[in-house]
């Protein structure tokens, strides 16, 4: 798996709080959609994963605020994979507005089973 992904998203007002910035929980959204973006550029998605009896689950979410966004932004979201192991993957993440960082981040998701028992990642993803 290439291990850089961006993809944009343009700030939408429901997103925002009472100054018209974007609600600090909406960047762990905008971290599940760059890792989502990003197994899907390379030809899977989330849904063939659970179709096949595992899911990721996130274990360790951190995020760094440094500049906020806001309304109608049009931000990109740049997702890095930081590690793979042998049932866990570290995603590290930038959102961008322009040439500036506003927030910064880094999520861990461990590959489980149905009934949460921790398993090897399938091997097209450890490639």
């Amino acid at each position: 798996m290439a291990d850089i992904h961006e993809m944009q998203v343009r700030v939408r007002y429901q997103e925002t709080d009472g100054q018209r910035r974007v609600h600090h929980a909406n960047f762990l959204t905008y971290f599940e959609m760059g890792r989502t973006e990003m197994l899907r550029a390379h030809g899977h998605s989330y849904k063939d994963f659970e179709d096949a009896g595992l899911f990721m689950v996130v274990s360790e979410a951190r995020c760094h605020y440094h500049t906020p966004a806001e309304y109608d932004d049009l931000l990109t979201i740049r997702t890095r994979v930081e590690k793979i192991g042998a049932a866990h993957i570290k995603h590290a993440y930038e959102v961008i507005r322009g040439d500036r960082i506003l927030v910064t981040g880094e999520t861990t998701v461990v590959c489980v089973d149905p009934e949460g028992k921790v398993r090897r990642l399938p091997e097209w993803m450890l490639g």
